[in-house]
């Protein structure tokens, strides 16, 4: 008998993650998505994967975008991963956004972003696991916002 997916979503839930915003652009047009599936793959050469539902309007976008950046949420960010986690169009245009290599949307205020080329699509049960080339990247500082037990959640500031 396979193992009970809702146990499997209370136990993960039990993991601290980061918060993304997953954009792209190109010839699908722009589109982004909130997303904490994502894990640095491989510094040489410079790999990030993303993992994406199958049933995600964002899976066809990242396809034929064939691109994507991520933007790693800061604490004050949290309106940006509602905004980007329900269904539908995701508009850009009030945004302050920029673009690096690909011309995905990096959006600002973000603690750091990583521009990627799709190098690999790989199946992942019900997601599709898209494997980046990073071609550009920033950080900065500030305080990230963080989902935990089915909430988003801050660090501590060690200074309070």
């Amino acid at each position: 008998m396979p193992f009970d997916s809702k146990t499997q979503r209370k136990i993960m839930g039990r993991f601290a993650t980061g918060i993304a915003v997953v954009t792209t652009d190109g010839p699908a047009g722009p589109h982004g998505l909130t997303a904490n599936a994502l894990a640095s793959l491989s510094l040489d050469p410079p790999l990030i994967m993303v993992a994406i539902d199958k049933k995600a309007a964002s899976l066809e976008y990242l396809r034929r975008n064939r691109c994507f950046a991520v933007n790693i949420l800061a604490l004050d960010q949290e309106p940006l991963s509602r905004r980007f986690a329900t269904p539908g169009p995701k508009e850009f245009g009030d945004l302050d956004c920029t673009t690096s290599q690909t011309g995905a949307p990096i959006l600002a205020g973000c603690l750091g972003f990583v521009d990627c080329r799709v190098v690999e699509i790989l199946p992942g049960g019900d997601h599709e696991i898209f494997i980046g080339e990073i071609l550009a990247g920033a950080e900065h500082d500030g305080f990230p916002l963080l989902y935990f037990a089915g909430g988003y959640r801050r660090l501590a500031d060690p200074h309070e």
